[in-house]
């Protein structure tokens, strides 16, 4: 049960996140966006850090890791709330949740072994891809800009998801948390302040806040959940691009071709079993 409860609390708070930020960027811009989101986990997440004081078992090796989970996590954000921005939530989200397959393909290349199976998901996803990006001519916004910039977003997030994975079974959990918030406060938040570029809005600031406190709180369900049960709260987790999809229809009123529809969920589906397949 708490495997489960916490898959689903982390796909409800990752799919909070995309949505909260998704409109946020269109009010205040992405750098904002990702400035503030950054601020409010940092103020969150760093008295917990210093409590937990400095950790056992960490070397040049592990903080190297820890600095690209965070570069990666603060570069995927920035680049998936930009796509928003440009365009559907119902099809960047989706694009972005592959972040999972190219954590996968990572760990390949550095010699650990993938079955037919997870070769087969990995070709459905890429196929799902494309056919969520295509799009009419006619279509309002940058569809093509917006589908790079999710590629993008995922590749950058699947690079920090496999470089928090080499370090954390020798760290707590706080010390996942924390990097992409001090690297983001540090190389977004600060530096846009300092150049009067930080820019927040009334109808903004419920967003930013909402959006920073569901990417901290999605990572810490889904880290609860794993503890009992891996693979259920990784397939429930996965699901918050589906989730993100079908409440921006709901609240964005964004309307998706039947070939859309069918990448998407081709995504979807594709990515909750190659997590079941992978774990």
């Amino acid at each position: 049960m708490i495997a489960v409860l916490g898959g689903l609390g982390a796909a409800v708070c990752w799919a909070g996140a995309a949505l909260s930020a998704a409109r946020a960027s269109r009010l205040i811009g992405a750098r904002s966006v990702l400035a503030w989101v950054m601020l409010v986990g940092f103020v969150v997440v760093a008295p917990l850090t210093a409590a937990a004081g400095f950790p056992d078992g960490l070397g040049p090796g592990e903080v190297g890791w820890i600095a690209l989970s965070g570069a990666g996590n603060v570069a995927g954000l920035l680049c998936s709330y930009e796509a928003m921005r440009l365009g559907r939530v119902s099809i960047v989200a989706p694009i972005t949740s592959t972040e999972g397959a190219i954590a996968a393909l990572l760990a390949v290349a550095t010699g650990e072994a993938l079955g037919a199976e997870s070769l087969v998901l990995l070709g459905a996803i890429a196929v799902g891809v494309v056919l969520a990006s295509r799009t009419e001519s006619i279509e309002t916004g940058q569809p093509t800009r917006s589908t790079l910039l999710a590629v993008c977003a995922a590749a950058c997030f699947g690079s920090s998801l496999f470089a928090t994975a080499r370090v954390s079974q020798a760290l707590p959990l706080v010390f996942a948390l924390i990097p992409p918030r001090l690297v983001g406060v540090a190389a977004i938040t600060v530096p846009s302040a300092v150049t009067r570029r930080l820019v927040l809005t009334r109808a903004a600031l419920p967003l930013v806040v909402l959006s920073g406190l569901c990417e901290v709180g999605g990572f810490a369900s889904y880290a609860v959940g794993a503890r009992h049960a891996i693979a259920v709260s990784a397939v429930l987790a996965s699901q918050f691009a589906a989730l993100a999809a079908v409440a921006a229809y709901f609240l964005f009123h964004e309307r998706l071709r039947p070939l859309q529809v069918a990448g998407v969920a081709t995504i979807a589906v594709g990515v909750a079993l190659l997590t079941a397949v992978r774990v």
